[in-house]
């Protein structure tokens, strides 16, 4: 399989914009990867439902075909969950989703 998950845990704002957008983008533009995935857990959710800039984005990152998925847990805790699901994020539990990623072997780069 030829998918790249992106855990995004931090709420630096340099790193979404320097690396995990930067990146995802041009990876799947340019064939790197077929498909990537990122998986919004902790700190990011809160980062992602307060901060307009960051939440372009994500959209950029939607809109170039890449999958963004979060944890709902997370964004019910920071009260952030009508924000994340308005600009198109897949919000559920994703304790047993990531752990099917570990198992299935998929390749996950952890921020």
């Amino acid at each position: 399989m030829d998918k790249l998950n992106i855990l995004w845990t931090t709420n630096n704002k340099d790193t979404i914009i320097n690396m995990i957008a930067m990146y995802s983008i041009n990876a799947l533009k340019r064939g790197w990867w077929k498909e990537i995935n990122i998986i919004i857990w902790g700190a990011s959710a809160k980062l992602i439902g307060e901060d307009v800039e960051i939440q372009d984005y994500v959209k950029q990152m939607l809109d170039a075909g890449i999958q963004v998925e979060g944890c709902l847990a997370c964004s019910d805790q920071f009260g952030v969950t009508e924000v994340l699901k308005s600009i198109g994020i897949d919000l559920k539990y994703m304790g047993e989703p990531l752990t099917g990623y570990l198992k299935g072997d998929e390749k996950i780069l952890t921020i």
